[in-house]
């Protein structure tokens, strides 16, 4: 057929097209675009995406919210498991490494600095973990709906961010029950908590992507997790580490990856702004670092995470969900 057959109505009108097959050698790409078809679920332009995303917050909201409060609706004691599953874990670390193995040595007021660790590590720490699974575990609401895949990490990172919500009233209340008096220089808590919120976001984002194409992702990341915890200052002192005559000290390099490490950048910076005993004794009695290259690191980590994370999962966007 070497034209287009036309349908016509009883009047001699025409009023359809059949569209001829491809040709011989046409690509199908070359033959939709002579017909004008697009791709439905094609990956769209990066300020487009972004825009998408944010006229996509409430629904962002209501899915943390909504996954938040299921996560424990089968238990007994529900949304009280956000406060004593960080509880919990704060003990064993205490009597492990605060009683048997005496890592609290030379840590003004162990208890505050530990709860701070382990509150805030686990809030990069479970962001990441359950970020991993966000697309594979979403896959019939992928296949269902459209829109950006993305919102889905972004909702996990919400979840992780009310859950710690709840908790730093905990935190506080140790913090000042341990003698901090309330001081102006808390304030800073908040800005902390955003930079590394947006760390979590761009690293959440990273391992989305990745745990999409393979799930064996999920199976490796708490691994990877728990080691980064122990080079990451939760449960002992790393600037006590780092001091006149230690083996850090005599490898200059180590010692420096280890402060440029993200996860004790925001531990040690939450402690820096809150502890002011421990502060002072960093500063004044260890002379390790100042608060203003813990900030450097926490500005910059929170960027290129961000942006990196959001840029590396959109180039598969339209990938989510095939297969």
């Amino acid at each position: 057929m070497s034209h287009p057959e036309r349908l016509g109505s009883p009047g001699g009108e025409s009023v359809g097209t059949i569209a001829e097959p491809p040709h011989v050698n046409e690509t199908l790409a070359a033959y939709a675009a002579r017909y004008g078809l697009k791709q439905s679920a094609a990956r769209p332009p990066l300020r487009r995406y972004l825009h998408d995303v944010w006229a996509r917050r409430n629904f962002i909201w209501a899915f943390a919210s909504a996954k938040n409060i299921s996560m424990y609706t089968e238990s007994r004691l529900g949304q009280l498991w956000q406060l004593l599953t960080p509880l919990l874990n704060v003990a064993v670390y205490y009597l492990i490494f605060g009683v048997l193995l005496k890592t609290s040595r030379g840590v003004p007021d162990f208890m505050p600095f530990l709860v701070t660790g382990v509150f805030m590590f686990g809030f990069t720490q479970r962001s990441i973990t359950a970020g991993s699974k966000s697309v594979g575990d979403n896959l019939s609401l992928i296949r269902a709906l459209h829109f950006p895949r993305a919102t889905l990490p972004l909702a996990i990172a919400v979840v992780e961010l009310q859950q710690l919500l709840l908790s730093l009233l905990v935190l506080v209340a140790i913090v000042v029950g341990f003698g901090e008096p309330i001081t102006v220089h808390m304030a800073l808590f908040l800005p902390v908590l955003i930079l590394q919120l947006m760390f979590n976001v761009g690293a959440s984002l990273i391992v989305a992507r990745l745990g999409a194409f393979n799930r064996d992702i999920t199976q490796l990341l708490p691994f990877i997790m728990r080691t980064w915890l122990y080079m990451s200052g939760v449960i002992f002192s790393l600037p006590s580490l780092m001091k006149a005559g230690s083996t850090l000290d005599r490898h200059p390099w180590a010692a420096e990856l280890l402060k440029a490490n993200p996860g004790y950048v925001y531990v040690e910076l939450s402690r820096h702004v809150l502890l002011g005993k421990y502060r002072d004794h960093v500063h004044n009695d260890l002379h390790i670092h100042s608060t203003t290259q813990l900030w450097i690191y926490a500005l910059a980590w929170a960027g290129v995470a961000l942006v990196g994370g959001f840029v590396f999962f959109h180039r598969a966007e339209e990938r989510y969900g095939r297969g």
